[in-house]
């Protein structure tokens, strides 16, 4: 038994005539005949009555051909999901990301997508974490990258790496002599935040408790910036120093010959760089695609995580990293 024997059998039963059904599957009488012959052999019942001016189904022959269109439309329903499975990674994806990341990721990220999904052109939206939820559960966006602590109802979320800051300072900054810094060295800099808006800004002052108390007990001293981009450009000039997510920290081209970049010796501060999506987003495969694309990303200054982690607020220990 197959579909073809059952197609055969529906068409019969719709032409109620052997010339007219063969013809309908693009076959001939004596190869339909001859089908359904074998499938009346194979099932031990006769399912039409074969008169000299119409072909009618017997009792049992109705069943058979209301089954028969069942077992078929369900199979077509099978070719739609797998067409549909097909095409996640045709049509094209919107991702949403944060401004302190999208500059450092998207110029390596972008490529290594073309070439693992050439037909899912990518539409890129830059935000705030607030907008970019309120995008994403509305549909407008399918995916976001930003950072945890993401919980937001309905949307599934997946760690892809984590990245640790750094103090960045003027070359000439007496504290670039060492190799590493404490946070109690900077309790007297002007330290450079971003605006309040951002939410890179919350987690430098939550990870940093020098930094909180210059921004409240010596406010005068503390400078916002719009962008990281203006705040390193800032530093550069001499205005201060400031902290940094460890990819944007050396990536102006002056970095080398105006900036000194340095890790912390008694803190570790870092965030994790997250995917979001609603649960209901039905591309399973641009999801991992994207995944994939991130983690082949060469940022030698990340922690990358395994694959499948869900995100959640509690940060395991860093095994190493460097800036």
């Amino acid at each position: 038994m197959t579909l073809t024997d059952l197609r055969y059998v529906v068409a019969v039963a719709r032409e109620r005539n052997f010339g007219r059904a063969a013809s309908s599957c693009f076959v001939s009488q004596p190869t339909l005949s001859v089908a359904i012959k074998k499938l009346e052999d194979e099932l031990g019942v006769v399912i039409f009555e074969r008169g000299s001016r119409e072909i009618l189904p017997t009792r049992i022959g109705d069943q058979i051909i209301a089954q028969s269109l069942l077992v078929l439309e369900s199979a077509d329903k099978l070719r739609a999901i797998a067409s549909q499975g097909s095409t996640h990674l045709r049509e094209p994806l919107r991702i949403g990301v944060i401004y302190t990341i999208g500059p450092y990721l998207l110029p390596y990220l972008i490529p290594i997508l073309r070439e693992h999904a050439p037909e899912m052109s990518i539409i890129v939206e830059e935000g705030f974490t607030d907008d970019l939820q309120n995008k994403l559960k509305s549909g407008h966006l399918d995916v976001i990258i930003v950072s945890n602590p993401f919980e937001v109802p309905g949307v599934e979320t997946r760690i892809v790496y984590r990245e640790p800051f750094v103090l960045v300072m003027p070359l000439s900054h007496p504290l670039a002599s060492k190799k590493s810094v404490h946070s109690e060295d900077i309790v007297n800099e002007t330290v450079l935040l971003l605006g309040r808006r951002n939410c890179f800004r919350f987690q430098v002052l939550q990870e940093c408790p020098t930094c909180r108390e210059n921004d409240n007990v010596n406010l005068q001293q503390s400078l916002e910036g719009g962008s990281i981009e203006t705040i390193r450009h800032m530093v550069a000039s001499g205005v201060g120093v400031t902290i940094l997510p460890c990819t944007a920290a050396g990536a102006a081209e002056y970095t080398k010959r105006l900036l000194a970049i340095r890790r912390f010796e008694d803190i570790t501060p870092s965030r994790d760089v997250i995917l979001a999506w609603r649960k209901g987003f039905p591309r399973a495969k641009a999801i991992e695609s994207l995944s994939m694309a991130v983690n082949s990303c060469p940022m030698s200054c990340v922690e990358k995580t395994a694959f499948n982690r869900p995100a959640h607020s509690e940060k395991p220990g860093i095994h190493s990293y460097t800036a």
